[in-house]
This record gives structure tokens, C-alpha cells and sequence, in this order.
């Protein structure tokens, strides 16, 4: 947490999505979260074919391993291939790996013990089985969580017995393979992205009530939805769209955040201040996970999460129906 405040490091943009950075300056960033008193951290094998992980390895080598909670994730197993293409999946200059999915025992062993080796760690905090969603596959959803529920968590909980795990949960974008693993699996915790935000409540009606009740704890990264609520709309131009979701925005949220930041406005609030504490007063929620890829936004995410908001800003969005009358407020 920095400054003991529920604010975690997401390793994505140091994979390189969409932009490429040095090693150098994705270190700093996690330096500059360290020295902030930052000490969760969430990488995957999918950012930039183990780019992340590597980072993350390298920058942390010298930090006491009890003094910081690492996640990772299953799902996705990396085939080395000299003639990989250098962009994949909005990585740039990606490590020479193709991806393949495997949910299978056997791929989930595989998948914890090279990010292992990759993060140069003998153990991992938390493996997040990822992207085990409708939305990632299609017809075979059907499929891939059976696999998710036989394979995969039994596999995790024989190597969380083996010491080389310590805590089991999904890392997704989606409700309902969430709702859908819990009807038949127990799991300690969630990586849950943009399903609970300033913007998009879809967790709130059912997912967090069951959380809550059985005791699953949830990080929440992408708070910003990709990034309209980092940017909101002011002056968007055609040629410069906003993001949501991972694409460019739809009309119907833009016209949510503008009426959000309109009240933002009104009470002298940054959206990204009421974006990065608006989920927190949730009881089942424990952390949100920023994104950043420079020392600059980290520190800003840092800045923001810090800001006093008087309470009448929440209830003016209640008041003005963008929030939803069962969300709690901070």
C-alpha cells in the first residue's frame, strides 16, 4: 500500500501496451512505487509475452521477499519462436513467444513455475487464473470453465500445498465467470477489471454482495476504464478518441462521464481522484491496482488517491442518478 493507502502497482503498461518503454524506465516506475510504500504488485505472462515479469523480477531482486505481495497468472502458456511477431495483443516489442491457452493441469503447472523462473522468485503471493471469460472465448466458454473448475484450481490448490502458491482467485474483466466459478469453486480473491468503477457498476448487484459474504477479497485494477476516466471527455476530437473498455469509447459512456465530470467540476473534485476512491468504500473490495507507465502517472495516481472529498460530491451523484442507490460511499 503507499502511504497507507489501498493503492497497488499493475503490471500491463510495463509489458509494453501499446507503447514500448525501455527496461529502464519500467524499473523506475516500480522503484518509484516502492519508494513511495507501495509493496503489491500484479504482473501476468500475457504482458508482452513475460516483458512485465522479467521487469518485475529484476526491479524487485533486492526487496525482501515478505515485505511485498506479488500476483501473477495462469491461463496462457508462452512457446518460444525465433520468428514471433514483435507486436501481439497491443504489446509492442514483445519477447519472441507466441501464446498459446491452456487451462489443462499440466499448463497451469507449466505457466506458475516459468513465471518463476522469470520473476526469479520460488514462490508466488497470488495466481489468478485470467481471461477464463465468455468475452475471451466464445462458443468454448462452456468448455474452458470445466476445465477452469477440474483442472486448473484443483492444480493450484495441490501447488498452493507445495508452498509454491499461497492464495487462488480469477483475474478477469467479466461478472459472470466469476458468479459462474464461485456456484461451484471456492477461491480466496478476485482481480476484477473495470466491472466496479465511477462509470461501470456491473458487480455491484450481485458479485460483491457474494464476495462479501464469503469472504473473498477483491483487487480492482482498471478504475479508469482504459482510460476515459483518466482523461475524461473534454475536447475529445475524432481523430483521438477516448478509451473504454479497451476501445474507443461508446457514445452513451462518454455522455455518463461528461455528466460525471460536470459534477466533478461543480465541487472542485479531479475524476481521477473520485475514480481511484469511489470503489474503496465497498466492504469486499481491498485494493485498486494502478496502471501506469511513467514515474509521472504513478505519482499523480499516488496524488489523487490523497485528495479530500467532502462527502456532499457522493451524494451529488446519487442525487443526479450516476450512482447507483446500493453503492456505498465514501
Amino acid at each position: 500500500m503507499a502511504n497507507g493507502l489501498p493503492l497497488g502497482l499493475g503490471g500491463a503498461a510495463l509489458g509494453n501496451l501499446f507503447t514500448a518503454i525501455s527496461d529502464e524506465a519500467a524499473e523506475a516506475v516500480i522503484s518509484a512505487a516502492l519508494q513511495a510504500g507501495c509493496r503489491t504488485f500484479d504482473t501476468a505472462p500475457h504482458y508482452g509475452n513475460g516483458l512485465s515479469e522479467h521487469r518485475f523480477g529484476h526491479a524487485l531482486r533486492g526487496v525482501p521477499r515478505e515485505s511485498f505481495v506479488l500476483s501473477t497468472k495462469v491461463g496462457r502458456v508462452l512457446v518460444p519462436d525465433a520468428h514471433a511477431a514483435r507486436a501481439q495483443n497491443s504489446y509492442i516489442e514483445v519477447l519472441p513467444f507466441n501464446q498459446r491457452w491452456d487451462y489443462s493441469a499440466a499448463g497451469v503447472r507449466r505457466s506458475v513455475e516459468d513465471s518463476l523462473q522469470r520473476l526469479g522468485l520460488a514462490r508466488l503471493d497470488v495466481a489468478y487464473v485470467h481471461d477464463c471469460d465468455a468475452a475471451c472465448h466464445g462458443d468454448a466458454y462452456p468448455q474452458v470453465l470445466r476445465q477452469v473448475i477440474t483442472e486448473a484450481l484443483p492444480e493450484l490448490r495441490r501447488m498452493r500445498a507445495e508452498g509454491l502458491v499461497r492464495h487462488i482467485g480469477l483475474g478477469v474483466n467479466d461478472v459472470q465467470v466469476c458468479l459462474d466459478v464461485l456456484h461451484e469453486a471456492e477461491l480466496d480473491c478476485l482481480l476484477l477489471a473495470g466491472r466496479y468503477s465511477l462509470l461501470d457498476h456491473a458487480a455491484l448487484p450481485a458479485l460483491l454482495p457474494l464476495c462479501e459474504q464469503r469472504g473473498v477479497r477483491i483487487a480492482l485494477g482498471g478504475v479508469f476504464n482504459s482510460g476515459i476516466l483518466a482523461t475524461g471527455v473534454k475536447g475529445v476530437t475524432a481523430g483521438h478518441p477516448v478509451r473504454f473498455n479497451y476501445g474507443p469509447a461508446p457514445e452513451a459512456w462518454i455522455a455518463r462521464t461528461a455528466a460525471i465530470e460536470a459534477v466533478c467540476d461543480r465541487f472542485q473534485v479531479p475524476l481521477r481522484a473520485a475514480a481511484l476512491r469511489f470503489p474503496l468504500a465497498h466492504p469486499a473490495v481491498e485494493i485498486v491496482m494502478a496502471g501506469p507507465q511513467t514515474i509521472a502517472h504513478w505519482q499523480d495516481a499516488v496524488t489523487m488517491m490523497g485528495h479530500a472529498i467532502a462527502p456532499a460530491f457522493w451524494q451529488a451523484l446519487r442525487d443526479e442518478a450516476l450512482m447507483p442507490a446500493e453503492a456505498p460511499l465514501p
